[in-house]
C-alpha cells in the first residue's frame, strides 16, 4: 500500500496503539477497495466474461448495458469499463460522485435524500433497462447506499423524503426501513429484473447490510422479494411513520429466471483483513459480530466484555442511535466513540493500552469525517479543554466534540461501502 488511506493519519498516529489501530482499520479499507474487487472477481477472455468462475459469453448478446447505484457505483464503473470497453452498449449510474467513463454516463445523486439529479438518473436507469430483450445482458451494480440514490418513479422519490425523516428518530434497523422503501417504487425489491425481463441480469452486490442479508442492499432491485405490502403497512403503522402510497413487488418466479447476483465483497471482508493484520502484530483477536444491529451503549460494552491484554477486538454492522434533538453534527460513528468515552473508558483502570475506533466503510459519518479515535489522549485533551461528553452526547454534537480534541478521522469519501467497522485495541 502506498501512502496513506486516512488523510490525517500522521496526525493521528501520535502513540505505538494508535498507530497499530490505525494500520488495522487501514488493512480492512484496502481489502474492500471496489477497483481492486472488481478486477480480482471480473475478467475477459475473449468473448467469455468471467464472474467469481461464473462464465457468461458475450457473443450471444447483441447489446450489454450497465446502470448502477450505491456509494460504490462510480469506482466500480470505472473498473468495469477497464474490462468490457467498447462492448458496452449503453450504461448509466449514480454515485456520489461522477467518474470520468467512456462509455457509462455517471451522475453525483444526494444522500440519504433524493434531489432532482437522484429522479432524473433513475428514470434513465429505468428507461435504458426496461427497453431489454433476450438478446441484452444488463449488468446491475448494487451498492449500499443504492436505496437513496435510485429512485423511481418521482413518487418513490418524494415520499422516500418523508420516510427518512420518520426513520431517522424512530431507531429501527435498515431492513425495516428498506421493507418499507421497497414498497414505494417500481426499481426496488426485484422491480428492476422486472423491468429487465426477458434479458439476462449479472447483478454485482457491493454488501453494506450486516449479516448475509443481500437482498436488502440498496432494497434488493435485482433479488425476488419476500415482503409483501402487509409488511411494509404494519411497520409503517406501528412506527406511526405517516401515510404512504405502497405498491406490490413483482413476485413472478420468471422474472427473476434469467437474473445472476454476485456478492462480491461485504463487512466480512474487511474484517477478516483487519483480523488477519492484527495477527501480523502477533495480537489476538475476537471477532463478536459482522452483524451489530445493538443500540449504541450495548454494542460498546459487547466489544469491552470481550477486551483481553494484547487482543484485537473486532466488530461490524451497523449500531442503532435515535436523534432526539436537532442542530448536532456526527453521526453513529463518532457518536458511538463519545459514549465510551463517557462511559466504558470511564471505567478503564488502565487507558495507556487502550484505543477504541468505529468507522463508517464509505468515510461519511454523517459529516466528512468517518469516525473517531478515541483514547487516554482523547481523555486528557477534553480534561484540559473542559469539554463535557456528557453534554455534546445530549446535543447530539459529537463532531463538535472530537473537532475540539483533534481525534476525528479523515479518509473523504472512499468508494467502498460495507457497513460500520470498529475495534478496540488493548495491548500493553
Amino acid at each position: 500500500m502506498i501512502g496513506h488511506q486516512i488523510k490525517n493519519y500522521e496526525e493521528l498516529a501520535t502513540t505505538p496503539n494508535r498507530k497499530l489501530t490505525l494500520d488495522i482499520i487501514e488493512a480492512g479499507m484496502e481489502a474492500i477497495n471496489t477497483g481492486k474487487v472488481i478486477n480480482s472477481s471480473i475478467s475477459l477472455v475473449g468473448d467469455i466474461l468471467s464472474v467469481q468462475g461464473k462464465k457468461f459469453n458475450l457473443a450471444k448478446f447483441e447489446k450489454i448495458k450497465v446502470v448502477g447505484f450505491g456509494k460504490a457505483s462510480a469506482d466500480a464503473a470505472v473498473a468495469l469499463e477497464k474490462i468490457l470497453g467498447s462492448r458496452i452498449e449503453k450504461g448509466v449510474v449514480i454515485s456520489l460522485q461522477k467518474a470520468e467513463c467512456d462509455y457509462i454516463e455517471t451522475f453525483a445523486g444526494a444522500h440519504p435524500i433524493p434531489s432532482r439529479i437522484n429522479m432524473e438518473a433513475g428514470e434513465k436507469i429505468y428507461e435504458i433497462v426496461k427497453n431489454s430483450t433476450e438478446k441484452d445482458l444488463v449488468i446491475v451494480l448494487v451498492s449500499g447506499g443504492g436505496s437513496s440514490l435510485l429512485c423511481y418513479p418521482e413518487s418513490e422519490c418524494v415520499q422516500g423524503e418523508q420516510l427518512y425523516n420518520s426513520f431517522l428518530k424512530s431507531g429501527k434497523t435498515i431492513a425495516e426501513i428498506n421493507t418499507v422503501r421497497k414498497h414505494l417504487s417500481l426499481v426496488k425489491g426485484g422491480g428492476l429484473a422486472q423491468a429487465a425481463y426477458p434479458a439476462t441480469v449479472i447483478g454485482i452486490i457491493f454488501s453494506d447490510i450486516p449479516g448475509d442479508n443481500f437482498e436488502n442492499v440498496a432494497s434488493g432491485p435485482t433479488y425476488r422479494d419476500t415482503t409483501t405490502m402487509s409488511d411494509a403497512e404494519k411497520i409503517i403503522r406501528e412506527n406511526n411513520l405517516g401515510d404512504f402510497k405502497l405498491v406490490e413487488t413483482p413476485k413472478e418466479k420468471k422474472y427473476f429466471k434469467n437474473v445472476h447476483n454476485f456478492v462480491l465483497v461485504s463487512n466480512k471482508v474487511a474484517v477478516e483483513a483487519m483480523a488477519q493484520k492484527a495477527r501480523e502484530f502477533n495480537l489476538g483477536v475476537s471477532i463478536v459480530s459482522t452483524n451489530l444491529y445493538d443500540e449504541e451503549e450495548k454494542a460498546a460494552k459487547k466489544l469491552f466484555l470481550a477486551k483481553k491484554d494484547n487482543t484485537v477486538v473486532l466488530a461490524a454492522g451497523e449500531p442503532r442511535i435515535v436523534v432526539l434533538k436537532k442542530g448536532g453534527k456526527g453521526g453513529r460513528n463518532i457518536y458511538m466513540g463519545l459514549e465510551v468515552l463517557k462511559d466504558e473508558m470511564a471505567n478503564e483502570k488502565n487507558l495507556t493500552n487502550s484505543v477504541f475506533i468505529s468507522f463508517a466503510s464509505d468515510g461519511i459519518d454523517n459529516s466528512d469525517m468517518a469516525g473517531a479515535i478515541v483514547d487516554e489522549k482523547t481523555k486528557e485533551k477534553a480534561e484540559k479543554s473542559g469539554l463535557e461528553a456528557g453534554k455534546y452526547l445530549a446535543d447530539f454534537d459529537s463532531y463538535t466534540f472530537f473537532q475540539n480534541t483533534g481525534d476525528l478521522i479523515n479518509t473523504g469519501p472512499t468508494g467502498a461501502n460495507v457497513s460500520d467497522l470498529i475495534i478496540l485495541l488493548n495491548k500493553k
